[in-house]
């Protein structure tokens, strides 16, 4: 019986990356085992361009979260450095966790990032999750089971979940499964905490997602956001002056973030503050400036200035 107290109270953490294609549930799925935002969420590939950490914390266990930008062909400068990026994190963390939505079939695509990750770090810890089973029926969820199971090896565990808020599903017991494929060993953070980016990060994120939102495909790649400074209102202790940039590559492009009469950066202002007031806690008052940085996916220098 003493044997069996002891084994219960081992704890397990160590660190876990979510990889997929674009738009399988990865920075959703985040956030839900996390409970709180902290990788942003779009319709559009290379949505993610850092590696954010969050942190679930439970009795048992702590799991870092690495979320990475997805594994893709890259077409220019910045894809290539976002590819290094993913490589390097992927050699480092304990487990890999590769994401199929239920209602996409296994495809080219799916293979392609199994095959770079066990080129990259074939010793790491592999196992498949089931995204969006909300969204489908159960023969199907099923069959997905059986596609991936077949496509990974008898030896790689499968999880369906669903991270949609009022439909989660199974989080636990990934969480669970995550747990028991961590080394033995105490926590890296302290309980509470959700996240090791900078404040300074997750709120030009935050502005990049709300930019993002219903906007035609010329954009996703060609935003960048930097945050210029965060200055506490004069005379008032309650409120917070951020100022932001937001880079695109062309003219025309700055005109559709802008809108007609500036009425598309006014939403994109509104949106953006309440999400940032929500991860602050505070009041801010939001300052959005517009400017083109002709081609800087492309170019080394302004790549470094912009924070990659």
């Amino acid at each position: 019986m003493a044997e069996h107290e002891g084994a219960e109270a081992q704890f397990h953490s160590g660190f876990v990356c979510f990889v997929g294609r674009p738009n399988t549930g990865k920075s959703t799925l985040t956030n839900a085992l996390v409970g709180s935002k902290i990788a942003i969420t779009s319709s559009r590939p290379q949505t993610t361009r850092h590696t954010i950490r969050g942190i679930v914390h439970r009795p048992h266990a702590q799991l870092i979260l690495v979320d990475t930008p997805g594994l893709h062909r890259p077409r220019t400068l910045l894809g290539q450095r976002l590819n290094d990026l993913v490589r390097d994190t992927y050699s480092e963390v304990d487990v890999i966790a590769q994401c199929f939505p239920a209602d996409e079939r296994v495809g080219p695509g799916d293979r392609w990032i199994l095959e770079q990750i066990r080129n990259v770090a074939p010793k790491t810890t592999f196992l498949g999750v089931v995204t969006k089973i909300d969204k489908v029926g159960k023969q199907r969820v099923a069959e997905q089971l059986l596609a991936i199971s077949q496509m990974l090896g008898a030896n790689a565990d499968v999880v369906p979940v669903s991270a949609t808020p009022d439909k989660s599903e199974n989080l636990d017991t990934l969480v669970d499964v995550l747990a028991s494929k961590m080394p033995e060993g105490p926590a890296f953070y302290p309980d509470g905490e959700l996240t090791d980016e900078p404040e300074e990060t997750l709120m030009a994120e935050l502005i990049r997602e709300a930019a993002l939102e219903g906007v035609r495909d010329e954009l996703p790649h060609s935003l960048a956001v930097v945050i210029e400074e965060v200055l506490p209102r004069e005379g008032r202790d309650d409120m917070l002056d951020v100022h932001a940039l937001l880079y695109v590559e062309r003219q025309s492009q700055k005109a559709i973030v802008i809108g007609k009469g500036g009425a598309r950066l006014r939403e994109v202002g509104t949106n953006a503050r309440a999400q940032i007031e929500r991860l602050l806690g505070m009041r801010i008052y939001l300052h959005l400036h517009v400017k083109v940085a002709k081609d800087w996916q492309r170019d080394p220098k302004q790549l470094g200035r912009l924070g990659f």
